[in-house]
């Protein structure tokens, strides 16, 4: 059952008419942003819970893994020499460049700091509470309009809980924290070491080693560089449809997907095998919310978050927005337009559709999706329809859109990781124009 609107709500409800407070789960680049644009609004106030000690969410490395000191499973997916895979020059909020630079290709605490910067520069600290977990969402259903949001956090110094209720709720709290597993027929029987890239953090500790690498996107990629000069050999394990097109160290080679397991190695897709010392398992990232009551009606099905009118507003609690659901993605120019159009529904500048017709737009972008010849599971992948979809919820707030020259840089940067991976990370770039950028080593 929803909460019902009791007569204390009631006498809330006539405050935060005045004055509406904005709910953000999570401090890191989404949360950041939140944060940024409810403040730009007149009569609005954000409220940012965040269960770590600073901003940043997985942009903050650290050495340990497993469970935290609070019991709490470590977010951060960071690893000691992890480099972005996307330039400076496409990264930034669309407000707020990086800092310039030689480099195009920066350190993960660069990023880092550049969060701390924006946190700092739009006064943002003063709305965050650190150290607080959110237990509980619960929407708070009114006779009319969207709900509002029940949200009990924990205090993790003091252990104390507190509940506050808010007008709307954005959940920033991310999805490269909760790893994805594939099914192995038989791995129980596998002697070796058992690791998902959540919990790498360095390569030392696979010098010599015969090493499974299964996965083939960003971080399988970017790890198996990595781990290269010290493995003895690595095994590149994926089912893409072509082999990858690089150059590749000398002591790596592609294979077909594992389908099997045995006490010392694995059998490949192909029906060939190989014995090895590790699986390295890169496949990815749950979605997850286990703070949203089964009232909240939200559901993941294939890696699909359910109902979501564009990837982001719940069709049947308008209040309620998922804030970076999609992937494949320059993701802080994507976050600053969904937070921007996400506002702009809240304050009433734009007016959603009705509960039937997002869910009617879902299902045929679903449909559309599946049949274009996509897995159901890469729904929120979105790739080069990136572009349309930033500039059509930039149309809709009534804002500027991204310059072209952004999306011109990622796919240039797309083709160089795909031609030379490993080198790709040593260029820069400039822009230059609207449209036009250089490299300039």
């Amino acid at each position: 059952m929803a909460i019902p609107l009791d007569m204390t709500q009631s006498r809330l409800g006539s405050i935060f008419r005045r004055m509406k407070h904005i709910g953000v789960i999570g401090a890191g680049a989404a949360g950041l942003c939140s944060a940024r644009h409810i403040l730009a609004n007149q009569g609005m106030v954000p409220i940012v819970w965040e269960q770590s000690e600073k901003v940043g969410g997985t942009w903050n490395y650290t050495l340990q893994t497993g469970t935290d000191k609070h019991g709490l499973q470590i977010h951060s997916s960071m690893y000691q020499n992890l480099k972005t895979n996307l330039p400076k020059e496409v990264m930034a909020f669309p407000d707020f460049p990086f800092p310039e630079g030689d480099e195009s290709f920066l350190h993960h605490s660069e990023v880092l700091k550049y969060l701390e910067s924006y946190a700092q520069h739009y006064d943002l600290y003063p709305y965050i509470k650190f150290n607080h977990h959110v237990e509980e969402v619960k929407p708070i259903i009114k006779d009319h309009g969207p709900p509002s949001w029940s949200i009990k956090v924990k205090d993790l110094n003091s252990g104390e809980f507190s509940t506050t209720v808010c007008d709307a709720l954005l959940v920033c709290n991310g999805h490269y924290s909760v790893p994805r597993f594939p099914v192995i027929k038989d791995i129980e029987k596998f002697k070796g070491r058992q690791i998902h890239s959540h919990n790498y953090r360095e390569p030392s500790p696979y010098a010599g080693s015969r090493v499974v690498v299964l996965g083939a996107s960003a971080s399988g990629l970017d790890i198996m560089l990595e781990l290269a000069p010290y493995a003895k050999e690595i095994l590149l394990s994926h089912n893409l449809p072509v082999p990858i097109p690089s150059k590749l160290p000398s002591n790596v080679r592609q294979v077909c997907g594992v389908v099997a397991a045995s006490e010392n190695g694995f059998i490949f897709r192909d029906g060939t095998s190989a014995e090895v010392d590790i699986i390295l398992y890169c496949t990815g990232y749950e979605y997850t919310f286990p703070f949203l009551n089964k009232d909240c009606n939200v559901m993941i099905e294939d890696n699909v978050v359910k109902p979501l009118y564009k990837h982001l507003i719940h069709s049947m609690f308008p209040s309620l927005a998922f804030i970076g659901i999609p992937f494949q993605i320059c993701p802080f120019p994507l976050f600053d337009f969904q937070v921007q159009f996400f506002l702009k529904t809240v304050t009433g500048a734009y007016a959603l559709p009705s509960k039937e017709e997002m869910n009617e737009f879902v299902q045929k972008d679903f449909e559309g999706h599946c049949n274009f010849g996509q897995p159901s599971k890469h729904f929120h992948k979105m790739g080069s329809i990136q572009w349309p979809y930033n500039d059509q919820l930039a149309q809709m707030s009534g804002i500027a859109p991204l310059p072209p020259v952004v999306s011109k840089l990622y796919k240039a940067v797309s083709h160089s990781r795909q031609s030379m991976l490993m080198s790709y990370k040593t260029a820069s770039y400039r822009i230059t124009g609207l449209t036009s950028f250089e490299r300039v080593k």
